[in-house]
């Protein structure tokens, strides 16, 4: 990876990010440093933490895991309602970020100068982390999706690697006549996957915006671009094709490195995931492009990905701002660690586009460069909105998912139930809703 030096190495550069006013502002106390609280939950994340202050004589980051995303979130909620205990800087998921905005506990960075960041950053997640001039969150990691295949099972059976998902279903077929025991994948009911896949569908059932009529929110979870992803997965388990143990579990892991299962609608983060994890298919597996709903299309999803964001109960939101940007920011030292001990998939474009991450072979994909695919859907991604309570839609999305696998509701009722009930939801929480006509 070239030198890309920290924003605060050369007076130049800071005047450029306008951070020089924030250096003299936050300042150095009587007592030393201006000591910054963060949690979060990146994995390698103290490595990167110890980098930052080594290089930040002013500014020193003190860091606490309080827990994985929902359990931090738990966290952060109580200490938004008390008005006391949050830490200056917080890791969000970008799904979330309207739910602490709403609850009026993130600072405006772009007061502080991050507004000069936007050009460094993946198009699609500044988007949905900013409004206008208004930074609410820096971004860090996405999770571009593409499809993981066992190319040996594919090529020993002369399987074409499915471009479409009318052929990923054809696939499934003929998967199953030479290994019944055999899966094409599992559906694992995680809400952010398949919010991923519906989003790759063309499917946008949100409508919220971060600055203006917070309290106004569209639900369109009934449309036919969100319904036939619904259906197409639900249709291949009523066949028997797809199997529904959930992600992560060590059935699932088990079936991923036995052959039970061929495919993996994954994401930019898999490489990492799936190296440490499946052993036996080791040198097996490949990753190729997305299937498409039209043939010779070329749509993209995004499963998962976080940012940094300044909480309003900051006691120097100048020099947490600071610590936001610069974190991962273009910091060589901290991507080193983020590329290769934590697995992230970078959305600083520099750090994704450099040879050294794009060109990287990947000794389980058999010395594939994988991120030649998924750095391409990075870039195609489009706007895509989130409403101020995801967490309770994804909730909404497993638990009638669940009830349509237990085959006590049909799959064509799945995004019609789950629409009634956030709209019901949302209403009650005090939001005007905009549904479709």
């Amino acid at each position: 990876m070239p030198a890309i030096k920290c924003l605060r190495k050369a007076a130049s550069v800071l005047a450029a990010a306008g951070l020089l006013a924030v250096t003299a502002c936050a300042g150095e106390p009587d007592g030393g440093p201006v000591t910054v609280s963060v949690w979060a939950w990146y994995p390698e994340f103290q490595g990167v933490v110890d980098a930052f202050n080594a290089s930040h004589d002013d500014i020193q980051v003190k860091w606490t895991n309080v827990g994985t995303g929902p359990d931090q979130y738990a966290k952060l909620k109580t200490a938004f309602t008390a008005g006391t205990g949050a830490p200056d800087v917080a890791m969000v998921e970008f799904q979330q970020i309207p739910t602490f905005l709403v609850l009026d506990a993130l600072v405006d960075m772009g007061q502080y100068g991050a507004s000069e960041d936007e050009g460094l950053y993946a198009e699609w997640a500044w988007g949905q982390a900013t409004e206008g001039d208004k930074v609410y969150a820096i971004p860090v990691d996405g999770g571009p999706m593409a499809l993981m295949y066992r190319k040996d099972l594919f090529d020993q059976h002369k399987i074409p690697v499915p471009t479409t998902w009318d052929e990923y279903a054809t696939a499934a077929e003929r998967m199953k006549a030479v290994d019944p025991n055999a899966f094409i994948a599992s559906f694992g009911s995680d809400g952010g996957w398949l919010n991923g896949l519906m989003w790759q569908a063309g499917c946008r059932p949100y409508g919220y915006s971060l600055t203006e009529a917070r309290d106004r929110v569209t639900i369109d979870l009934t449309n036919p671009a969100c319904e036939k992803v619904i259906e197409f997965y639900g249709g291949l388990i009523g066949r028997g094709l797809m199997a529904t143990d959930p992600f992560f579990t060590a059935d699932a892991t088990a079936a991923l490195d036995s052959g039970k299962y061929w495919t993996w609608a994954a994401a930019g983060w898999t490489p990492g995931y799936v190296a440490g994890s499946l052993k036996n298919t080791a040198g097996k597996w490949a990753v190729a492009p997305m299937p498409q709903w039209t043939k010779g299309a070329d749509e993209q999803g995004d499963w998962g990905g976080s940012t940094f964001t300044v909480t309003k109960q900051a006691e120097n939101p100048e020099a947490a701002t600071v610590v936001a940007r610069e974190l991962f920011g273009t910091s060589d030292p901290a991507w080193e660690i983020g590329l290769n001990k934590a697995f992230l998939y970078p959305l600083v474009k520099d750090v994704a586009a450099d040879p050294a991450f794009t060109g990287k072979a990947y000794d389980f994909f058999a010395g594939q460069k994988v991120n030649e695919i998924f750095v391409p859907v990075s870039e195609k991604l489009g706007d895509f909105d989130y409403t101020p309570f995801q967490d309770f839609v994804f909730g909404e999305l497993n638990d009638r998912c669940a009830e349509a696998v237990a085959g006590k509701r049909g799959w064509d009722t799945v995004l019609s139930a789950t629409q009634e009930n956030v709209v019901n939801y949302a209403k009650q929480q005090g939001f005007t809703v905009i549904e479709p006509s």
